[in-house]
């Protein structure tokens, strides 16, 4: 009995272990410099692959490499140095999006195609008169239209081979693609 009751408290002491963690206080976009108030201190069982709140000096001033979610643990690959973002073989880029062009419910971190609208021609269509593949990538900025049926701004994350076709877009028109998978319209 006394041999099981040891054995017990060697256990607990092992598995109750805790050490203090980094989470996010609030959502991150990509490519957000990273300041104390985007952090908070949680204590955690111990793993491996985790921030340690020991650490927090050397990732302040870090750049995200991806959109963080508030609550998450943070982990070492999340974050960079002052050129982390855009990753390498990405480019941000910009569309104008017009009312009716887009879903209003488009928030950061969906994946998205733009198409050409009905109104626009694209640079590259061929000589058919075949719309160019769209450009796909993922949402890393949604900015809300100033005025009613005014001009919205969405800033996406695109393979940098794609930035040529994104800027011959006239009237994009923007489709919410699954999360996973390669659909494109």
């Amino acid at each position: 009995m006394v041999v099981s009751a040891v054995g017990f408290v060697l256990l607990m002491s092992v598995v109750g272990e805790r050490e203090k963690a980094l989470v996010l206080a609030r959502d991150v976009p990509a490519g957000h410099v990273l300041d104390a108030g985007d952090l908070r201190q949680v204590e955690v069982a111990s793993e491996t692959g985790i921030v340690s709140a020991a650490d927090r000096a050397r990732v302040l001033g870090r750049r995200a490499k991806v959109p963080l979610v508030a609550g998450a643990l943070l982990a070492p690959g999340q974050f960079g140095g002052a050129r982390a973002f855009p990753p390498k073989g990405q480019s941000e880029v910009a569309f104008a999006i017009e009312a009716g062009s887009a879903s209003p419910g488009v928030v950061r971190g969906d994946r998205v195609a733009v198409l050409e609208g009905p109104d626009g021609t694209v640079t590259g269509e061929s000589e058919e008169g075949e719309a160019a593949a769209p450009v796909v990538g993922t949402v890393t900025g949604a900015k809300a239209a100033e005025s009613p049926g005014g001009v919205r701004v969405l800033t996406m994350l695109v393979e940098t081979g794609a930035v040529r076709r994104a800027a011959g877009i006239e009237h994009p028109r923007v489709v919410v693609l699954p999360a996973e998978g390669r659909e494109a319209p």
